[in-house]
């Protein structure tokens, strides 16, 4: 297998591919370090039909507190 780059945009975050054998000395630290300050999703390829991919937690909103309230008795109704 040969090593290969690919970097494409995809969904608005870059990805990139890499051979096992392009990283094989590289520290994981590293690369994960690369993975989230660059916000890309890293696919490493393992062999040709198998692949691993390393990427960022996406980060989510919190979400908003609404005004109202939960009736009293509401777990005693009957619901059909």
């Amino acid at each position: 297998m040969t090593e290969t780059v690919t970097v494409t945009l995809s969904d608005r975050s870059a990805v990139q591919t890499l051979t096992l054998g392009a990283i094989k000395h590289v520290p994981l630290e590293e690369i994960i370090r690369r993975v989230l300050d660059e916000q890309i999703s890293l696919i490493i390829q393992v062999s040709d039909d198998q692949e691993v991919t390393i990427q960022p937690k996406p980060r989510l909103r919190p979400l908003r507190v609404l005004s109202g309230y939960v009736p009293e008795g509401w777990k005693d109704a009957i619901y059909a």
